[in-house]
């Protein structure tokens, strides 16, 4: 990896600080500026692509990303310049279950393995009879685990996990990018961890014929993971000695954002793909759900699914909508009549996470007549996630009534 960088000491500020926050999603990346309140200053948006060449092949060059944060920082720099020369921290949130290979050097050594890459499945029952079965992550291996990944990295691309130095995720690659250094957090490299913990003397790692030293430091999301270095393009150059913060995945920084960060409470996010959880004071298992732990004795039931927004986008691909008149025209399509037959949709256009993790679920319209129109075919394709969030809920609540409202 590059060297770290040592700020020099810096004075303090004579005004309050502003945040520079940047969330790296599915379709887009997203920044903004944010004074001490979290009151916007600026704000910068770039669509992204993500190709789908496979059903269950999903890979993204990360450069795009990086090109994107130099590309955002100059926006925001230009809308708000008083604003952005008081910068004092940088936060970066992301999508999770997705893997970059770096080398050395801090370039990426492949396209990133993105959540929805089930090419793992292949080599899943290989993978599970080299797993000693009393480790607690042994029963969590699946297809989209990140340890299936890199065990069909091995196989299908030795040369590349030979040259990889560390397996970061989305951010955690923009933050190296950032400050020279690699790190990752607690709550998005939890399988990953958990993967690497000895159990009875033996970690999967071992077992699986992979080297624990691809994992590098693991942080808690609040702390600094490092500052930003010199010599970075644009905008960014002037930024050197920046605090980093470590952060997390998108979900956990939406739900902190939202308040939900207390026991009993839950939340639905709705995004490129719909994530659903309940927050508690202890440990919990449900059938299908991820338990992880979030910090400061609070727990996590629940987990993100393959189905949401981008479901919606599909239907509009499909009818022949581009994507900046989909949401004008979606609100057209509900108000419209709709038959009287029910049209059922199974929302797994991609297989499915959570709670199912099979890769080979697919989705189907039932009912369909030709009395149906758009305005069935939203309808059903909108009722079809909800449902699948139900389930989610009705899985996590029916295993100690955890939500202190009921549903």
């Amino acid at each position: 990896m590059p060297a770290s960088y040592s700020p020099p000491p810096v004075a303090p500020p004579s005004r309050s600080p502003v945040i520079l926050a940047v969330d790296l999603g599915g379709s887009s990346l997203r920044a903004a500026l944010l004074d001490e309140q979290a009151r916007e200053m600026a704000r910068f948006r770039l669509d992204l692509t993500v190709t789908v060449a496979a059903v269950d092949q999903s890979e993204a060059d990360p450069e795009p990303w990086w090109r994107g944060l130099i590309e955002a920082a100059a926006a925001l720099q230009a809308q708000a310049p008083e604003a952005f020369a008081r910068l004092g921290a940088i936060a970066i949130s992301a999508f999770t279950r997705s893997q970059v290979f770096v080398d050395h050097a801090g370039n990426s050594l492949r396209p990133a393995l993105l959540w929805r890459d089930t090419r793992a499945e292949t080599v899943l029952p290989d993978l599970q009879a080299l797993c000693p079965a009393d480790h607690p992550e042994t029963p969590m291996l699946n297809a989209f685990h990140p340890l299936a990944r890199l065990f069909w990295l091995q196989r299908h691309e030795p040369a590349v996990l030979a040259q990889t130095a560390a397996i970061l995720e989305p951010k955690d690659f923009l933050n190296l990018r950032l400050t020279g250094m690699a790190a990752l957090d607690s709550v998005a490299s939890a399988r990953l961890v958990a993967a690497a913990t000895p159990h009875a003397g033996r970690g999967l790692f071992a077992a699986a014929g992979l080297e624990s030293r691809l994992l590098p430091t693991t942080k808690a999301p609040t702390a600094i993971m490092g500052h930003v270095q010199p010599g970075l393009p644009g905008a960014l150059g002037r930024l050197a000695g920046i605090p980093v913060l470590a952060m997390a995945n998108d979900t956990w920084a939406s739900v902190v954002g939202l308040g939900a960060m207390r026991p009993g409470l839950g939340y639905n996010l709705s995004g490129t793909t719909e994530v659903f959880g309940i927050l508690s004071d202890r440990p919990a298992r449900a059938e299908g759900l991820m338990s992880v732990t979030w910090g400061e004795g609070l727990f996590q039931l629940g987990g993100p699914s393959q189905a949401g927004g981008d479901t919606i986008r599909w239907l509009g691909e499909c009818l022949g909508l581009p994507a900046e008149g989909l949401g004008a025209a979606l609100e057209t399509w509900l108000d419209g009549p709709r038959a009287a037959a029910p049209l059922l949709f199974l929302p797994y256009l991609l297989g499915e996470r959570v709670p199912y993790w099979d890769p080979d679920l697919r989705a189907a319209f039932l009912g369909l007549s030709r009395l149906h129109g758009p305005a069935d075919l939203a309808w059903a394709v909108l009722e079809g996630v909800a449902c699948l969030n139900r389930v989610v809920l009705e899985r996590a609540d029916r295993i100690g009534g955890l939500l202190r409202y009921g549903i």
